[in-house]
């Protein structure tokens, strides 16, 4: 128990030399930085890649290295390496050798045409592998298919992480700290950064992951990083920061640039040193994510739609939609939305002329990166990869027909006999007043939460609403009441997408089961326990 309360990172984190490719990158980038050669980092535009990118930049130049940064513009270049750009870091930065960060697993026409023009690349990357890897000088990811297993639940930041334990011990190795003006860096202190993209990228929190996520929120809660500072404050975190800080406030935020904005906001953020060019670029940020939280709004009302209409048969395994001008940016959590509405794997395209850009969500036992694969190896996508929760692929109009009805029956064969019954994981039955302040946090000691560590649910049976009332658009907030038992505040938030508010405010006196999570609610300096609502069955007699 205690090592899971209290995971370590000298017990957990391997040596970095286990992986493949991984002692060949850390010599090269040892030398690059030793000679002063220009190293240069191609980032995905998600939080993922950009933590990626900011902490190793930081690294090289805490350790008297020089870098330069290229973040693709979603949908200028789309995702993952492009030639011309990282040609580019070469022909007007002088980078010798280009490190990509979150992506280039499946980029074999780019990195062969970089290859025959003498680039050195090395990719450091977590999603799905083909048993060809592409033409680099080393591939450094858990999920080759030749890898030892046990670390395939990294995100890329924890990768990248590993790398720079692995460059740095060589550059100990040379006696590159040695002399009076190096010293060598903290490693730790960037954990801040790996914890915000374990968490972004929805990894299982188990084991490793666990144990960089819990130190790394005790980094960011010494509020070291000026881009973290400004962000967490111009959101309003005004309390020790958890994973769902980091997961539904810093995150998006750090994303919006990538998908409305400026790619390169949110690693400029991440891995500046100024207060002003913090400031600024927090702010800024916080605006694109109003802006993107609009869009998506009426991209996933035009989705719902769409699939509430004719184009989802009730049995089919894929909720599919698809729209003309709909914003690349936004595609992802639309069809995270829709994976949620419509409890199956969802797949959201945006059409441009011929082609379009289609992103995905998978639910638990479905492979959707090994599905997307299958689908470019089936000759239905131009382009296609991921991982088994998430992927991204460019399909044609022409294949849309084929590559859905390919994909569903892929599901279908995964999910077998369960099918797509809805389901809720309890773990206990509790009253009003057995939800107490000091249960809540005894449950909060067990997180982080997140995928692989769910946070405890549990049901209220038979219980009464005393008041309910609508807070904000979309959250009903009310009074829980046991006869003899007690009485408790609760929340159901985004309730009234779903039949769950209406059945909340119009309860005139039914009694209900009610099924959610207890969590302490701190509010004009006061701290209670609140009951999180996220399903509610009334009681028949």
């Amino acid at each position: 128990l205690d090592q899971f309360l209290s995971p370590t990172l000298k017990r957990l984190l391997p040596d970095p030399a286990r992986f493949r490719d991984m002692t060949r990158a850390a010599e090269r980038l040892a030398g690059a930085i030793m000679q002063g050669e220009c190293i240069g980092v191609f980032g995905d535009y998600d939080v993922d890649g950009a933590t990626s990118s900011a902490l190793l930049t930081r690294f090289i130049r805490a350790v008297g290295g020089r870098s330069q940064v290229h973040i693709p513009d979603r949908i200028r270049e789309g995702y993952g390496p492009n030639a011309p750009a990282i040609l580019g870091l070469r022909e007007r930065h002088k980078a010798s050798v280009v490190v990509t960060v979150d992506c280039g697993t499946l980029a074999f026409e780019p990195l062969q045409q970089v290859r025959d023009q003498g680039v050195d690349v090395i990719v450091v990357d977590h999603h799905a592998a083909e048993a060809t890897l592409p033409p680099a000088l080393a591939v450094v990811n858990p999920n080759r298919l030749d890898e030892a297993p046990g670390f395939g639940q990294l995100a890329a930041v924890g990768v990248a992480f590993l790398l720079v334990v692995a460059i740095n011990r060589e550059l100990r190795r040379a006696g590159w700290f040695a002399g009076p003006d190096r010293e060598e860096p903290d490693l730790l202190s960037w954990l801040d950064l790996v914890a915000l993209g374990t968490v972004c990228d929805v990894v299982p929190l188990t084991e490793l992951n666990r144990a960089l996520v819990i130190q790394g929120l005790k980094v960011m809660a010494q509020r070291r990083s000026p881009g973290l500072r400004a962000l967490a404050d111009v959101a309003g975190i005004d309390i020790r920061p958890t994973a769902y800080h980091l997961g539904f406030v810093l995150g998006p935020r750090v994303n919006a640039g990538g998908r409305v904005g400026a790619a390169d906001l949110g690693y400029r953020l991440l891995s500046t040193e100024h207060e002003d060019e913090a400031w600024d670029i927090a702010r800024r940020l916080d605006g694109f994510n109003r802006e993107r939280q609009e869009i998506e709004a009426q991209v996933l009302l035009e989705a719902q739609d769409q699939l509430d209409g004719d184009a989802m048969p009730a049995a089919s395994p894929l909720a599919l939609a698809h729209g003309e001008g709909w914003h690349p940016g936004v595609i992802g959590i639309v069809a995270s939305r829709l994976k949620e509405r419509y409890n199956r794997p969802a797949c959201v395209i945006s059409w441009d002329g011929a082609r379009g850009v289609g992103s995905g969500r998978s639910v638990k036992g479905v492979d959707l990166g090994a599905g997307i694969i299958a689908a470019r190896q089936a000759g239905l996508l131009e382009k296609g990869g991921g991982h088994a929760m998430a992927a991204g692929f460019t399909v044609t109009r022409e294949n849309l027909a084929a590559f859905r009805e390919f994909l569903g029956a892929r599901i279908a064969d995964d999910l077998g006999d369960r099918g797509l019954a809805a389901e809720l994981m309890i773990d206990g039955v509790v009253r009003p007043d057995g939800a107490t302040i000091e249960l809540a946090e005894a449950l909060a000691a067990l997180g982080p939460f997140g995928a692989g560590n769910p946070e405890p649910r549990f049901v209220m049976p038979d219980t009464r609403l005393d008041y309910a009332d609508l807070v904000g658009a979309d959250h009903v907030k009310c009074r829980i009441a046991m006869d003899g038992r007690g009485t408790l505040d609760g929340i159901a938030f985004r309730a009234m997408n779903s039949a769950l508010g209406p059945a909340l405010l119009d309860h005139a006196g039914r009694r209900f089961h009610l099924a959610g999570k207890i969590r302490s609610n701190t509010w004009n300096g006061r701290t209670t326990a609140q009951f999180q609502i996220e399903d509610a069955e009334p009681v028949t007699q």
